[in-house]
């Protein structure tokens, strides 16, 4: 069993594994010879299937394997990962091998910089201690120092993983979601998340359940969604009642060969879009778990939401890749709607 890649987008990956570490510590990692997968699911809160095409993050990408497609099943912890790319960012290069150390398979992350370091850097700008910081010859050409050269640093950071046999992954699959009521493409994730997350504190300070600890008692996000290019997030508690809208946004058009018999008229969302501007599919979420999921908009990219009328949202996030005609890399974030 072999893995062994250079990383060739460090701070996309970094930020990736920061925005995954904040909605689950573990994740199940399957790397074969077409794709990077991330998946993490919790016990409660918001499923993350990620599908990452290998040129979006990895080049000279080795793997070897006596699976089918040369398939390595890992569980790996997602904090120690993320620390450690984040020591990357500035890294003129990073690698990733897996490995193993005293007796432990780890995944290795060797980091090299660059620095330019001088042998005379103590000296001063001054010669002497009693010259004169004004005097004629405060200001003199000199030389390049000839001793100034570039300085590599080589840093080994080993994160502890577990290699998963194929029989104990075989029944992990993603949810199966009915067919969703509205489809639409958000607005900014950042601003999205500081509304959000405003709504959620204010929500929190007004209720009793927030002042006493009591979790449970915490009111829930309502997100709503129109096939006529709205979106609405609103918060009610005894004392509170705010909602914000956005408009003009973009309901996409489905693909005639992703619905099971083909007929998009028959769709759950072509009745919504018949139903008029005021049909609208709600879900209610946890709004701390909601600003979790946000920090993906860290990343960029277009992100379509699914709206499953008070049953789930489905969120696909769609990242760009270098190379032209290379697979799409999404994400996709199942959050189950909670009952009134």
């Amino acid at each position: 069993m072999r893995f062994k890649t250079s990383v060739r987008n460090i701070q996309t990956f970094s930020k990736l594994t920061a925005s995954l570490s904040s909605l689950g510590k573990v994740a199940w990692v399957r790397l074969d010879d077409d794709a990077v997968r991330f998946t993490i699911i919790p016990e409660t809160g918001t499923q993350v299937w990620a599908s990452l095409s290998i040129e979006s993050i990895f080049e000279d990408y080795t793997i070897q394997s006596a699976a089918p497609n040369n398939t390595i099943n890992l569980e790996l912890p997602l904090p120690p990962l993320s620390r450690a790319l984040k020591s990357a960012i500035n890294a003129t290069s990073a690698s990733i091998r897996l490995t193993k150390k005293d007796g432990v398979p780890v995944l290795s992350l060797t980091i090299i910089t660059n620095t330019i370091s001088s042998g005379n850097s103590a000296n001063g700008f001054l010669n002497g201690t009693n010259a004169d910081p004004f005097g004629d010859n405060a200001f003199r050409e000199e030389a390049l120092d000839a001793n100034m050269r570039d300085r590599e640093t080589v840093v080994t950071q080993d994160i502890p993983i577990r290699v998963l046999t194929a029989v104990s992954v075989e029944g992990i699959h993603e949810p199966r979601v009915r067919e969703p009521n509205a489809h639409i493409i958000l607005p900014s994730l950042i601003q999205l998340k500081a509304i959000s997350d405003r709504f959620t504190k204010l929500a929190m300070a007004t209720t009793t359940g927030a002042k006493s600890g009591g979790s449970s008692l915490a009111p829930k996000l309502e997100l709503a969604a129109n096939m006529h290019g709205s979106l609405k997030l609103s918060i009610a508690t005894d004392s509170l009642n705010i909602s914000s809208v956005w408009t003009g946004l973009t309901n996409p058009d489905l693909d005639p060969r992703q619905i099971e018999d083909g007929d998009i008229e028959d769709h759950p969302s072509a009745k919504l879009k018949a139903a008029g501007p005021d049909a609208w599919s709600t879900v209610r979420i946890d709004g701390k778990d909601w600003g979790r999921v946000l920090s993906v908009g860290r990343l960029g990219g277009r992100v379509i939401a699914c709206f499953a009328d008070e049953h789930a949202l489905i969120l696909y996030v769609y990242l760009s890749n270098y190379d032209d005609g290379a697979d799409d890399s999404v994400l996709t974030y199942y959050i189950s709607s909670f009952s009134v």
